[in-house]
């Protein structure tokens, strides 16, 4: 998947756990976990403001754009264009 989620290097950065992060924002540690992990489908507005305030971070600092070379070679037929 072409979207990277580095929950893991911001709670190291700020050296926080992430069952802490999960206490701190009201959330599963099972469900924080999926997202950590990149497994989840998608994420609330809400969830990623919550950890952006907790981490004192951007949403940014926590997802990332990487797309996959094989898609980018195949040619444009959304008709988006």
């Amino acid at each position: 998947m072409p979207i990277i989620v580095n929950l893991d290097v911001m709670l190291a950065r700020r050296k926080m756990s992430l069952s802490t992060l999960a206490e701190t924002i009201g959330i599963t540690l099972a469900n924080l976990s999926i997202l950590k992990s990149g497994k989840a489908k998608a994420v609330r507005f809400s969830t990623l403001a919550a950890i952006c305030q907790a981490l004192d971070c951007q949403p940014a600092d926590l997802l990332e754009h990487r797309p996959d070379p094989a898609d980018l070679s195949k040619p444009d037929t959304s008709g988006l264009a």
